[in-house]
C-alpha cells in the first residue's frame, strides 16, 4: 500500500532549526511552507520571453506563476551551502554530453579506462565512460503493438477464441488488442497526413492566386484585405487565407507548420507503423531473452552526427542539471548533480530488456535518481522492468516517471512502466513517483490538455507545458510533455537527496507530494472545456511539486 502521510509534519506554520557549524553541507531553514494559493492573483497577462523561458522555476506568489520555486529555493535556503553530488541516471534516446551547459555535468565512470577495449570495472560493459547505448546503431523502431503483431501473427493469424488453448489465451488477446490498435492509429495518421497535404496545397494555390492578383509575392494581412476579390475564387482564397492569417500570423510560418506535420505522419508511416520494418535488427541481439547482455555500445549520444535522435534526452538532462550560473543558455533545476547518459528509447517504442537492464546499469553503478521519460500501452514483457524498479527499490534508488501525454486517465488504462495497475492501489514499490504535466497558465487550465492523470496511478503535477531547455549542438528549444514534467521533478529529488542524503527514496517521494502545493481550484481536463474536474482529484497527492516546500519538509523529516 501507499505509506501515509506524516499527519502533521507539514502542518507547522514555521520552521526554526539550530544554527549549524561552518562548512555544513545542509542548509539552516528559518521559512515558512507555501501556503493558501488559492488567494494568489492570476496572471492575466502574457509571459515575457525572459518569463517563458524560466517560467517551470517561478514562484507563485511572487511572480503568480506557477512554478516549482526553484529559485525562491536557491536563495532563500540552499544559498552556498554544499550538499554532496547526486548521480542522476537519464533513460532516454541519448545526450549530447558535448553540449556546452551540460559538459561540466556528465557523469564519468572512473573505474573505466577509456579507450583500451577493456571492461576495467568488470561491470559487464566496455569503456562504459559515461553510461550505456542499448540501442547500439538503431534509431528507427515500430511501436510495441506493431512488433507484436509481426512475432504472433504467424501463430495466430485466422484463428478465434474457440482455437487457441488455455495456456494461450493471455498472448492471443494481446494480439488481438495490438491488431485493433494498429487499425486505429494507422487509419488516423492516414487521414492526418491526407489532411495536411490537402491543406497545405490550399495555402499553396490561394497564395498564388492572391500573390499574382497584388503583383507582389509577399503580402500583409492587412493587404490581403484591401484587396478587391473579384472572382469566386480569388474571394474564397482570401477568406481562407484570412483564416490562416487570423490564427498563425504569417504564410511562411504556416507552410512550416503543416509540413512539419506532414513530415511527422511520414516518420510515423515509415518507422512506427511499418511492418517490414526490423529496426533491432542492426544491434545483433534478442529483445526477446533476457539474459542475452552482450549488445550495445558506450556511443550515448547515438550514430547520428547531427545528434536529432538525441534531442529528447538532452532536453531531458538540460531540465534536471544544466550548469547553473555559467551565464550559457539556461540553469537546469539542480547543482551537485552528474547525468548517466543511458540510451534506450528509439524512434519508437522502448523494449522492455532495454528499459530494465538500463534501470539496472544505473543502479549498480551508483545512480540514486533514475528518470523515465517514456511510456507505452502495451508491454509483451512487464515483468523484467517490474524486477527491476524492485531491485531499484531494494538498492534505495528512486525513479521519476512521466506519466504520458494522452490526456487519459491512468486508472482505467494501463501504461508501462507503472508501479500499479488500474483501479489497485497496491504498489509493487515505493520508490516510483508518476508525474504530470501542468501549465503556466494559472487558473483553469493549470493542467497540460494533453497531460495523462488519475486519482491513484499519477502522483503529483510538474511544469511541463513549453519548457525552455538544451538540446543537441548546443541549441536551446521550447518542448512539452509529461517528459518535461518528470526530469523537473527528478531534479528536486536529486537536491533533496543531495543536501539530505539519510531520507530513502521512499522518503524523498513522500516529502516530494506531500510538500507540493495544493489548490481548490477546478481545471480543464484533456484541453475540453466540457471536462472540468477538482485539480484534487486528478493525482494521489493533489499537488504541484514546489522545491522550496519540499527542502523545509525535508529537512524536518531528516531530524
Amino acid at each position: 500500500m501507499r505509506k501515509p502521510f506524516l499527519k502533521s509534519a507539514f502542518a507547522a506554520t514555521t520552521v526554526a532549526l539550530i544554527a549549524a557549524s561552518c562548512g555544513t553541507t545542509s542548509p539552516v531553514i528559518t521559512s515558512t511552507p507555501i501556503q493558501n494559493i488559492d488567494q494568489q492573483p492570476l496572471k492575466n497577462i502574457a509571459l515575457t520571453d525572459v518569463e517563458l523561458k524560466g517560467w517551470g522555476g517561478a514562484d507563485l506568489v511572487q511572480d503568480t506563476i506557477p512554478g516549482m520555486s526553484v529559485q525562491k529555493a536557491y536563495d532563500e535556503i540552499i544559498k552556498d551551502y554544499q550538499g554532496k553530488t547526486v548521480i542522476v541516471g537519464v533513460i532516454d534516446s541519448g545526450i549530447d554530453i558535448e553540449h556546452e551547459d551540460l559538459k561540466n555535468v556528465i557523469w564519468v565512470n572512473e573505474d573505466e579506462i577509456p579507450g583500451n577495449g577493456i571492461d576495467d570495472d568488470k561491470n559487464g560493459y566496455i569503456d562504459d565512460i559515461h553510461g550505456w547505448n542499448f540501442l547500439g546503431d538503431a534509431i528507427a523502431e515500430n511501436l510495441e503493438y506493431v512488433r507484436i503483431i509481426k512475432r504472433l501473427q504467424p501463430k495466430y493469424e485466422g484463428k478465434t477464441k474457440n482455437d487457441v488453448a488455455a495456456s494461450d489465451l493471455a498472448e492471443f488477446e494481446m494480439y488481438q488488442a495490438a491488431q485493433q490498435e494498429f487499425e486505429k492509429e494507422y487509419n488516423e495518421t492516414t487521414q492526418n497526413q491526407n489532411y495536411y497535404q490537402q491543406l497545405l496545397a490550399s495555402v499553396n494555390n490561394s497564395s498564388k492566386l492572391i500573390s499574382e492578383k497584388l503583383g507582389k509575392e509577399d503580402f500583409s494581412r492587412k493587404e490581403l484585405m484591401a484587396m478587391e476579390a473579384d472572382t469566386p475564387e480569388l474571394q474564397q482564397a482570401q477568406a481562407f487565407l484570412n483564416n490562416i492569417m487570423m490564427n498563425i500570423g504569417d504564410l511562411e510560418e504556416a507552410k512550416e507548420q503543416l509540413q512539419e506535420g506532414i513530415d511527422y505522419f511520414n516518420t510515423r508511416l515509415e518507422s512506427h507503423f511499418n511492418l517490414e520494418l526490423d529496426g533491432r535488427a542492426i544491434v545483433g541481439d534478442d529483445p526477446y531473452d533476457i539474459t542475452d547482455v552482450n549488445y550495445g555500445n558506450n556511443d550515448v549520444d547515438g550514430p547520428d552526427e547531427k545528434k536529432e535522435d538525441a534531442k529528447h534526452g538532452t532536453h531531458v538532462a538540460g531540465i534536471i542539471a544544466a550548469e547553473r550560473n555559467n551565464n550559457i543558455g539556461m540553469n537546469g533545476v539542480a547543482k551537485n548533480v552528474k547525468i548517466m547518459a543511458l540510451r534506450a528509447v528509439p524512434d519508437g517504442d522502448e523494449y522492455d530488456k532495454d528499459i530494465a537492464l538500463a534501470i539496472r546499469y544505473a543502479v549498480d553503478n551508483g545512480a540514486k535518481v533514475i528518470n523515465t521519460s517514456f511510456g507505452k500501452y502495451f508491454s509483451p514483457n512487464p515483468e523484467w522492468v517490474t524486477d527491476a524498479i524492485k531491485y531499484a527499490a531494494k538498492h534505495d534508488v528512486l525513479i521519476v516517471n512521466a506519466a504520458g501525454n494522452d490526456a487519459t486517465d491512468l486508472d482505467t488504462k494501463m501504461v508501462y512502466p507503472n508501479d500499479q495497475k488500474p483501479g489497485e492501489s497496491m504498489e509493487i514499490s515505493d520508490n516510483f513517483l508518476t508525474v504530470g504535466a501542468s501549465s503556466y497558465a494559472y487558473g483553469d487550465k493549470l493542467v497540460a490538455s494533453f497531460s495523462n492523470y488519475g486519482k491513484q496511478n499519477v502522483d503529483v503535477f510538474a511544469p511541463g507545458t513549453k519548457i525552455w531547455a538544451t538540446t543537441p549542438l548546443d541549441q536551446y528549444e521550447y518542448l512539452q510533455g509529461t517528459s518535461m514534467a518528470a526530469p523537473a521533478v527528478a531534479g528536486v529529488a536529486a537536491l533533496i537527496r543531495s543536501y539530505y542524503p539519510k531520507l530513502t527514496a521512499a522518503q524523498v517521494k513522500q516529502v516530494i507530494m506531500q510538500s507540493g502545493l495544493s489548490s481548490s481550484a477546478d481545471v480543464i481536463v484533456g484541453g475540453n472545456p466540457e471536462d472540468v474536474r477538482p485539480f484534487s482529484e486528478l493525482s494521489v497527492s493533489g499537488k504541484m511539486v514546489n522545491l522550496y516546500n519540499a527542502f523545509i519538509l525535508a529537512d524536518k523529516m531528516s531530524k
